[in-house]
């Protein structure tokens, strides 16, 4: 269950990456790649480890899951 004290970095319908707060519905900022945006997020909530969308496509299940 998500909270407002993790971060996720989720990859946008447009292939930019939204990093947000548990629990919000808009994101706290955007970065073109998802290492951009886990250095953003490193930057903008320190001491805070992001949970981070996997990016690939598995042949079972769509997209793959999260990972910390």
């Amino acid at each position: 269950m998500a909270n407002e004290e993790q971060i996720y970095i989720e990859e946008r319908e447009d292939g930019k990456y939204a990093i947000r707060r548990g629990n919000s519905e808009r994101a706290s900022a955007v970065a073109d790649t998802q290492e951009e945006a886990v250095e953003v997020a490193s930057r903008m909530f320190p001491g805070v480890d992001p949970h981070i969308e996997r990016v690939r496509n598995v042949k079972t299940a769509g997209r793959d899951q999260w990972r910390d």
